[in-house]
């Protein structure tokens, strides 16, 4: 027999209990690849913001307002490329629940901005023509079955137009797609004067700027230099990189890498005492066959490589199967989160990662009692064994 198939034998000397512990590591595995997803949807930001974007706010409060004005003085500071004024609209569409972001933006430059946010030509040139016009990401869009054409109506809610009522009147123009998975198609985009001009308090005042830089390696001095730019000023300003106004807004619901690795580290931990100690069982049963293994020529160190060798199995194939139902799953769940989720997708990298942990757990599992098998005395062993 070979030593594929004495790993074999070994591997199947308790179906139950192997079993058990199979199921175990495949479910444990199974929320590595849902907890991978939880943790992207609310890192995504942070992942796809530009190295060379900053973003300029009011040094007090996000919700605080900065002046019109700011933008031409922002872009007359040496290693800025562009700025473009953003606010948070926060409207309701038909139902409080409907929740999406709604920002009002100068289309050229937004689009110039991010580029990541791929909008065919003949659509921008649409929604720079149509004064009410708007254009909204692919998943916002399909969730609620717009299509080129529409009277979209949003309520405003802190945002009251001139014309009286709550509601504001756009005409969808444009639909864009995402360069990638994590880029955020939920927005709605709208014409940053079309809004000033018609909104009833607030004029000549935007939420913040998204600021370009020349150089990502001097984005720290261009920052200071911003703000030392309007230093003492009524509305003093507060510059930072992209990422770091999206982990600032990430970390409002927790520290969320935090509490997903303390997670996972609980599970493998407790799935390694569960899959160590089979293997420990499966040993201690097994005492008088590796005392004949040695008897007829097996070296310690092979008797170890046997018994690492049916850890490394049972982790393999459990680990393995319970990786890929779950990056089977996730996009099935994602369809059923896409309203409070939009973005849920296991990235390559974390794959890759369960792959390595797979390997790392058939290891530290089988590693102790493959150690005590190498250090059995033939006699020993078939006397216990006996």
């Amino acid at each position: 027999m070979t030593k594929l198939g004495l790993v074999s034998v070994g591997f199947r000397r308790h179906f139950l209990r192997l079993l058990l512990t199979g199921l175990s590591i495949v479910v444990a595995f199974l929320l590595f690849c849902l907890l991978s997803a939880v943790h992207k949807s609310f890192t995504a930001g942070v992942a796809v913001a530009g190295k060379d974007r900053l973003m300029t706010r009011h040094r007090v409060s996000i919700i605080q307002s900065l002046p019109m004005s700011y933008e031409a003085e922002i872009e007359r500071i040496p290693g800025v490329v562009d700025a473009t004024p953003m606010s948070w609209f926060g409207g309701i569409y038909q139902d409080p629940k409907n929740f999406f972001p709604q920002f009002p933006v100068k289309p050229d430059e937004y689009v110039r901005m991010y580029p990541e946010i791929r909008l065919p030509k003949d659509q921008l040139d649409a929604w720079m023509k149509t004064r009410t016009g708007a254009v909204a990401g692919r998943t916002i869009a399909t969730r609620f079955h717009w299509k080129i054409g529409d009277r979209i109506p949003i309520q405003g809610t802190a945002w009251r137009p001139k014309t009286g009522g709550a509601t504001w009147q756009f005409d969808l123009v444009g639909i864009y797609d995402g360069a990638n998975k994590e880029t955020d198609t939920t927005q709605f985009l709208f014409r940053e004067d079309y809004f000033d001009e018609n909104r009833v308090y607030g004029k000549g005042m935007v939420g913040w700027y998204g600021v370009r830089v020349a150089d990502p390696a001097k984005a720290a001095q261009v920052a200071k230099a911003i703000d030392d730019r309007f230093a003492n000023s009524p509305t003093e300003t507060k510059t930072e990189a992209e990422g770091a106004m999206a982990q600032s807004f990430a970390d409002q619901v927790g520290n969320i890498g935090l509490m997903v690795g303390s997670i996972m580290v609980a599970v493998f931990f407790s799935i390694l005492l569960v899959a160590g100690n089979t293997m420990a069982q499966s040993v201690r049963e097994r005492t008088a066959e590796l005392g004949v293994l040695k008897a007829i020529g097996f070296t310690g160190g092979e008797v170890m490589t046997l018994v690492l060798g049916e850890s490394l199995l049972l982790a393999c194939l459990a680990g393995g199967l319970g990786l890929l139902l779950g990056y089977g799953l996730v996009p099935l769940i994602g369809k059923g989160l896409k309203n409070f989720l939009p973005i849920f997708f296991m990235p390559g990298r974390d794959v890759l990662l369960g792959a390595a942990i797979v390997l790392v757990l058939g290891v530290l599992s089988g590693l102790l009692p493959a150690l005590q098998a190498m250090r059995l005395r033939t006699v020993e062993a078939l006397r216990r064994g006996g």
